[in-house]
């Protein structure tokens, strides 16, 4: 009779981890699979999404500290990458355009403090650029709220990454215009003249 006690003592305790063990695997499943984009991009007229997120320093900005100003919100792929530097320089060489227009800058990509430091020191760079760290799933938190976290192609090869996106945020903090897979050349040109026009509409 004790043996048999012993035995169902040891199933019982075996049956009570087995479910937390299934969670467990099943959560590093999940891990390991590329995760897909769970928003839409934000259309124009609609309130963009706040968010916090630490600059290359460690400092945090969250959109709504720049209530009341056009914010220029652009994310792209990779620092240091030929058309994202292409991109970044354009901005940092209409950033005076952008101030007296009422406007900041802010870019956004997975990259690490660290690189973005050594990115905007390279390029003398004059604005913040904000780190999108992933979350456990891999996926980057505001790049999905913002719908560009998306799936992408190389060389017949399919993962998730930053599609080339510029949104151009109002003082209400409303969407004014959005710019999608974005052409880099000219890009900054192009934004500084929605810019304008949003400031010559409210003046």
């Amino acid at each position: 009779m004790k043996k048999s006690a012993k035995k169902v003592a040891v199933k019982k305790a075996a049956s009570k981890k087995a479910p937390a063990t299934k969670v467990a695997a099943k959560k590093a499943s999940l891990s390991k699979k590329p995760a897909s984009s769970l928003s839409t991009l934000v259309e124009p007229k609609k309130l963009a999404p706040d968010f916090s997120l630490v600059d290359a320093a460690g400092v945090t900005h969250s959109l709504s500290d720049y209530s009341g100003r056009a914010v220029i919100l652009y994310f792209y792929p990779r620092d240091n990458t030929p058309g994202c530097t292409d991109e970044a320089c354009q901005f940092r060489d209409l950033h005076t355009a952008v101030q007296k227009c009422n406007g900041v800058v802010l870019g956004v990509s997975p990259d690490s403090q660290a690189s973005h430091a050594s990115f905007a020191k390279k390029f003398k760079l004059p604005f913040v650029l904000l780190v999108d760290e992933p979350a456990a799933n891999g996926t980057p938190v505001v790049s999905n709220a913002y719908g560009v976290w998306q799936q992408k192609s190389m060389y017949g090869r399919s993962y998730m990454g930053i599609v080339r996106t510029t949104y151009l945020i109002g003082a209400d903090g409303k969407v004014v215009k959005r710019w999608d897979k974005v052409s880099v050349t000219d890009h900054g040109a192009e934004v500084l003249a929605a810019l304008g026009e949003l400031v010559g509409e409210l003046g």
